[in-house]
């Protein structure tokens, strides 16, 4: 299952933004050795702080089982900000409708073998699925994504192979990393799906990722710990909640940024 977090609902999923950087951290810290920055056992860059929207997979508890970063290749992005080594002098590709895919990662300590769903295999193509289903449903056509050859072989065997790649390839930890071009299509959809029978809509929508028991239980913490919402808070989320457009959410959200202090006062004084 598939959620999508981005800036206009991240702060309803705190643990579960939690729970990937310390997955991340797991994966390029640990098992890769990259030379990523880790505080309190969670992996975080520059990067994580432009708002980017990240493809998180969730068991049926809610956990976090896999994860990835799309980042605008417009701005910063690390290709051409860290990896630009791999690039090997040319200047990097800049597209409104080109995204960057990076810090993609699988929990192969909680998932199991075989090709079944809870396995390594399913979670893997079901977030490949999730990416390139949600880089179309934003008018993205392509993405370029930086990989070690091990991926670059699970992209190939799962229906998902590069159609071209860029600069050339480089050390990086205790691998070595290249980028790939992949587009954005139905058919490649299509094919990820055929090769991992995956059928239906992966794609969890906010409320139903809400009332996972993981999810739920770390927001039940959070209310026993003293921070439940205010009223005028609550009116601000329930109204971005209830938009039915996009308009609608921005209006929204902008209305909550601009009452903050407010929400913040009425929240003291509560307490």
């Amino acid at each position: 299952m598939i959620l999508i977090v981005d800036a206009l609902n991240k702060d309803k999923f705190h643990s579960v933004l939690d729970d990937m950087f310390r997955l991340r951290a797991r994966v390029f810290a640990g098992r890769l050795g990259w030379d990523v920055t880790i505080t309190d056992g969670r992996e975080e860059d520059q990067f994580d702080a432009l708002d980017p929207g990240y493809v998180i997979g969730l068991d049926e508890e809610g956990n976090v089982v896999a994860c990835a970063r799309a980042l605008q290749t417009t701005g910063p992005h690390m290709l051409s900000d860290v990896f630009h080594s791999i690039l090997d002098g040319e200047p990097p590709l800049r597209s409104a409708t080109l995204w960057e895919s990076t810090r993609f990662c699988v929990d192969t300590e909680r998932l199991g073998r075989g090709r079944m769903r809870g396995s390594v295999s399913h979670a893997t193509s079901e977030l490949m699925l999730g990416a390139v289903e949600y880089a179309m449903r934003s008018g993205i056509s392509d993405v370029i994504t930086v990989i070690d050859p091990v991926m670059d072989r699970v992209l190939k065997r799962s229906g998902n192979a590069p159609y071209d790649y860029v600069g050339k390839t480089v050390s990086m930890g205790k691998v070595a990393a290249l980028a790939a071009l992949l587009d954005c299509t139905e058919e490649r959809a299509a094919s990820i799906r055929a090769h991992a029978g995956i059928e239906g809509d992966v794609f969890l929508t906010d409320e139903e990722a809400l009332a996972l028991p993981v999810i739920a239980a770390a927001e039940a913490r959070t209310t026993t710990a003293g921070l439940r919402k205010s009223p005028l808070e609550a009116y601000c989320d329930e109204q971005i909640a209830a938009a039915t457009t996009a308009k609608e959410r921005v209006d929204a959200l902008r209305l909550k940024a601009a009452l903050a202090d407010r929400v913040r006062s009425h929240s003291d004084i509560s307490a």
